[in-house]
């Protein structure tokens, strides 16, 4: 009567281990399960940061882009007279040439040198000088077109991008804009002033270089102020 109690003790005894072997195998099923749900998960959050990332990288680029064109602004425009500078005007001259050259365009070139500007700022000062410069690019501005361009080259020297003028039409011009500048007057601690100016042009069209233009109209310039020397450019006499 002992023994069948033995061999049930022995089977209860397995069953244990069956069991036991069993509740140690569920967490290894519930293990290796979770791992195929967590690439998905991963690959979900990592998409995410990378939309992240682009969308931050996409708003730098777009402020830098807008900090590189307002430097560029600057780099191209006169603190003073808020035209375009040397680098500036030098650049739409480019353009402008590369735009006749392939439209078969045509255009002048005017550069324009105040007469005796030093004279001024050695009796007035610089902001006397500052002032008719100011006076000067107004009045340039205010004789062109849309579509033309003026700028200043440096010191007392401005230059003038004009599109669609024949030679005569050119030079007519030139001495418009000498003639506005010689009617301006100023008004210095009491003393009236006046100060002219001397314009050379030189034409555009499709066999144009851009330096050679500039050149042309630089010599043009100076043979023009050699004509003018005899004329009264400023008068500083006492109110």
């Amino acid at each position: 009567m002992k023994k069948p109690k033995r061999a049930t003790a022995a089977k209860v005894k397995k069953g244990r281990k069956t069991s036991g072997s069993r509740t140690k195998t569920t967490p290894k099923r519930s293990a290796a399960a979770a791992p195929r749900r967590a690439p998905a998960a991963r690959a979900a959050t990592s998409k995410d940061t990378s939309k992240a990332t682009i969308r931050g990288l996409r708003t730098k680029l777009t402020q830098a882009l807008r900090r590189v064109a307002e430097l560029e602004a600057v780099a191209d425009t006169d603190f003073l007279l808020d035209i375009p500078n040397r680098r500036g005007f030098e650049r739409e001259l480019q353009r402008a040439v590369a735009y006749m050259k392939r439209y078969r365009a045509s255009g002048a070139l005017i550069v324009l040198d105040v007469d005796r500007l030093k004279p001024i700022n050695d009796s007035f000062g610089h902001a006397a000088g500052d002032e008719v410069l100011k006076a000067i690019a107004a009045t340039l501005t205010r004789q062109i077109r849309a579509s033309d361009v003026v700028g200043r080259l440096g010191g007392d020297e401005f230059a003038l991008l004009l599109w669609n003028l024949s030679e005569t039409d050119a030079k007519a011009k030139a001495v418009i804009f000498e003639q506005a500048i010689d009617d301006l007057s100023f008004t210095f601690r009491g003393q009236h002033v006046s100060a002219g100016a001397s314009a050379g042009v030189a034409l555009l069209g499709a066999q144009s270089d851009a330096v050679r233009a500039l050149e042309e109209a630089d010599a043009a310039m100076y043979v023009r102020k050699a004509h003018r020397r005899h004329e009264p450019r400023i008068r500083l006499v006492s109110s």
